[in-house]
């Protein structure tokens, strides 16, 4: 017998259920991954993404030869596609891991009603994607936690999953034909700082991370010039790092900082699970908050500017600036470029997530679309009309300028006193003349905002 392990956002061989159980159940696997024109067509082929995947699956075809086998490559629907190579390879059942998305739960279902009526079998493995299964932990009541914290302490005390071992072996069905891999050198628009993808750096950078930096984390976690986070949200979203794993082998490590590091790992299945339960909110407002979004060209052209790195607030456009040039943000620039778009030009959150996904290597519809509702207000915060001030956000966490003069070379000159306030200098002292003034005063945004949601 054969079956089919269908590669979604779970691009590894470590700890690896969907291919565990092939393997246990079948005398050949086809390792097999489609590149679907529906994901495309949803705007999630974002270059860097592109560029990061082809990395991605050319390390995990490395690691399947490795082991005798080799990954399987299609193009096309993924039901026509699945069912097409279920029939080359002779295979009784197909194995994947559980998506959680609007989209990912309709392609399972119509993925499933296609192989029973061929007389086959599909098998979702709820353990893959994340390190708890959305679903798995319920409040009473509800089917799913919308506050944080509870669900914290319940994720804390579930027993954990072992991690699985890589397999020794995979053997391939022969007779089953395969596209050509993707290359990253084929993709255009590719961000300059784009680190290389695949589950071999993936498991190294973790190991790395958690031997040499994990124990300052919990006090460095939002030093923006320090950059001493994971740097693993990439390999996160395409599955080429366990999130299981992570939380095992950080556990195994101990101390403050690897449990700080556990904790935002929580979050991301926090997120999950709000999204499998919430499809709608990928787009619609978990909560709704009545606002009367700003439109017209006055808010277009603040929305250029935010996503140019022209907003004339220093924190801000060094973030913005780091997602152009990485297709990456330190955690602490999320949070403060997301502020500033949705509360201080009140301007609607999906512009800025659309923006985010565009251009983020982990743009990821879970944590991208939730945490954008999370600062907006709109979602799981609960202090929803919280407003994240620049200046001072800048100055508690880049208090030297380090992390603005990376991304802004027209301050590079700024003494530390007044790089978060560059409109303060005056005369000889005017460095930073290249720099635009601000598009808003914060006192005027502020007062926007809060006559906005007044009725709320």
């Amino acid at each position: 017998m054969n079956s089919v392990v269908l590669f979604t956002s779970d691009l590894r061989l470590h700890d690896h259920p969907p291919l565990r159980a092939a393997l246990e159940s079948a005398d050949g696997v086809v390792p097999l991954f489609i590149r679907d024109p529906a994901v495309d067509r949803a705007g999630f082929a974002a270059p860097n993404r592109l560029a990061f995947l082809a990395d991605c699956l050319a390390d995990l075809d490395a690691g399947l030869r490795d082991r005798g086998g080799r990954l399987v490559v299609a193009g096309g629907d993924t039901v026509a596609e699945v069912c097409a190579v279920v029939r080359q390879a002779d295979a009784d059942e197909v194995h994947m891991a559980a998506g959680h998305s609007r989209f990912a739960q309709d392609r399972e279902a119509r993925l499933r009603s296609a192989l029973e009526a061929d007389g086959r079998r599909l098998h979702v493995h709820e353990d893959v994607i994340t390190a708890v299964p959305p679903g798995e932990l319920t409040p009473q009541g509800s089917d799913h936690f919308a506050v944080f914290t509870p669900y914290f302490r319940r994720w804390q005390a579930h027993p954990p999953r072992t991690p699985l071992a890589a397999p020794r072996k995979v053997p391939v069905p022969a007779g089953v034909r395969s596209g050509e891999l993707p290359a990253r050198s084929r993709v255009a628009d590719v961000s300059a700082g784009l680190p290389a993808g695949g589950e071999t750096e993936g498991r190294r950078r973790l190991r790395t991370w958690l031997s040499l930096h994990a124990d300052a984390y919990e006090e460095r976690q939002d030093d923006l010039a320090g950059d001493a986070t994971s740097h693993l949200s990439a390999y996160l979203h395409f599955g080429a790092v366990s999130a299981a794993e992570a939380v095992h082998l950080a556990r195994t490590r101990g101390g403050p900082g690897a449990e700080a590091f556990v904790r935002q790992l929580c979050w991301r299945d926090f997120h999950y699970q709000v999204l499998a339960a919430r499809p709608e909110a990928a787009t619609a407002d978990y909560r709704r908050r009545n606002d009367r979004w700003r439109r017209g060209r006055a808010a277009e052209d603040d929305l250029r500017a935010w996503r140019e790195g022209r907003t004339g607030y220093p924190v801000v456009d060094a973030a913005m600036r780091q997602l152009a040039h990485e297709g990456w943000m330190h955690n602490r620039g999320r949070l403060i470029a997301a502020s500033f778009l949705t509360k201080t030009l009140y301007v609607d959150w999906r512009e800025g997530a659309r923006h985010f996904l565009a251009l983020l290597v982990d743009g990821d519809v879970a944590n991208n679309q939730l945490n954008w509702q999370w600062v907006a207000g709109t979602g799981t915060d609960t202090r929803p009309n919280r407003v994240l001030n620049p200046v001072l956000q800048g100055k508690r966490y880049d208090p030297h300028g380090a992390y603005v003069r990376r991304w802004i070379p027209e301050l590079a000159d700024v003494p530390a006193g007044v790089i978060h306030e560059p409109w303060k200098l005056t005369g000889t002292d005017a460095a930073a003349r290249d720099y635009p003034d601000p598009v808003v005063s914060l006192a005027d945004g502020l007062a926007r905002f809060r006559h906005a949601r007044a009725g709320y």
